[in-house]
């Protein structure tokens, strides 16, 4: 399929259209709506802090852990692609660094202090270091499981952003600091519908991806958003759980205790699965490279980072659609018994997961198709930003049989990791 779309872009895409393509506004936005949106989303925080603080210390009967793995972390993704840059309407500390702002201004009768110029050289590193440690949290320190330490990360997390926002302004820090508000915006970037100038706008497919700037750290940011979802794949699976023991082994002989080893060996597959996706980055610029020596291997890694977001995409969907469909279904219980201490506030606490919503096959047909139609997209992608960087096309398609190799490498992995998974 790659490679008949790769054929089928080299013939009849000859010029650049994304690059080109203008969006349609639909409606205005009212100015309160986000102002209202805002409100809910600091509500919605506070309640779900409290009741990792205050309710059971039952991960499957507190609301907490299965709204931010499953509601949050997966859910958001679908619905950003779908509707649009959903996080940052209800974004609880943007609302919260806006509100700060009004409030100093009405109090005293002045303009906030201007905040300091967000340094070029951070780009999107504290985004990244917060995607890794969220990763971390997830998958390999055993927090998951603990309310209370969820609850008292989140309120770890809203801080960090406060300071950030205090410092560098609220929007400079969101659109590069805020590891969420990044995350679900570079999705929000797929969606046909998009929010411009208070407008509601309506836009081609991948239009908006391509329009996206790319800072510092846009390259590690992405590799790191699909290598933490490929780890979480691959951990399931037979090949790392033998590597795993044997590195965990390892680990234990030089000291350590058998929990402790757990976690170093768990992180260094964490990060060593990051690394394996760089890796394969790197080596499909250094080919583009090879076309052209008019620009630099770290330029040609930022113009054709965008390519990057259907793939990140792909792999969300393909290794949790499962998670999300029989999960997700337990939030109709568990936000009617958010505490877990027994009430019944909607009337669905007793509502049970059904397991027969979706068969294996369908299961099976929505991964493989998630991760074609992500890789088709990203081929798509580099190959009209290949048109406006290369002056000829022919050096543009010859570029892009790198790309080519990139995406089947990733296509591979990630029916690798389905292998893996279901196995």
């Amino acid at each position: 399929m790659l490679v008949v779309s790769f054929l089928a872009l080299a013939a009849l895409w000859p010029s650049p259209k994304l690059e080109q393509a203008r969006a349609w506004p639909v409606l205005r936005v009212p100015r309160g709506v986000e102002a209202l949106c805002g409100a809910v989303g600091v509500a919605l925080f506070g309640g779900l802090v409290y009741a990792g603080l205050a309710g059971t210390q039952s991960a499957t009967e507190n609301l907490l852990p299965t709204f931010v793995f499953v509601v949050f972390w997966v859910g958001l993704v679908v619905a950003s692609v779908v509707f649009g840059d959903v996080f940052r309407a209800f974004n609880p500390w943007r609302a919260l660094g806006r509100a700060a702002g009004w409030l100093f201004q009405r109090i005293s009768g002045a303009a906030a202090p201007r905040p300091l110029e967000y340094p070029e050289r951070l780009g999107h590193w504290p985004a990244v270091a917060g995607l890794v440690a969220f990763g971390w949290v997830e998958l390999v320190s055993g927090f998951s499981e603990e309310p209370d330490v969820l609850a008292g990360l989140a309120l770890g997390y809203a801080i960090a952003q406060l300071l950030g926002m205090a410092l560098y302004g609220v929007e400079a820090w969101t659109q590069r600091g805020d590891t969420f508000a990044v995350y679900f915006g570079m999705f929000a970037r797929l969606a046909p519908v998009g929010v411009q100038e208070w407008r509601l706008v309506l836009r081609p497919p991948l239009v908006g991806v391509s329009a996206a700037p790319a800072v510092r750290a846009t390259v590690a940011f992405l590799c790191a958003a699909i290598g933490v979802t490929a780890f979480d794949g691959a951990a399931q699976g037979s090949l790392w759980r033998s590597a795993g023991d044997a590195l965990q082994d390892a680990v234990a002989g030089l000291g350590f205790g058998a929990s402790a080893a757990f976690k170093v060996s768990q992180t260094i597959g964490l990060l060593a699965t990051i690394a394996v996706v760089a890796l394969v980055w790197r080596i499909g610029m250094a080919g583009v490279r090879s076309v052209t020596s008019a620009v630099t291997r770290a330029e040609l890694g930022r113009r054709f980072a965008h390519s990057l977001v259907p793939i990140a995409c792909a792999y969300v969907v393909a290794h949790y659609v499962s998670l999300l469909v029989f999960q997700g279904q337990a939030v109709a219980g568990l936000i009617s018994d958010p505490l877990g201490d027994g009430s019944d506030l909607f009337g669905t606490a007793g509502t049970a997961i059904d397991y027969t919503v979706l068969s294996a096959s369908g299961f099976w047909y929505i991964q493989v198709g998630a991760l074609v139609v992500g890789h088709v997209a990203a081929l798509v992608l580099a190959h009209d930003r290949a048109l406006t960087i290369f002056p000829k096309p022919e050096e543009a398609v010859r570029s892009q049989y790198w790309m080519l190799a990139v995406m089947v490498g990733f296509t591979t992995l990630g029916l690798w990791l389905l292998a893996q998974a279901n196995a």
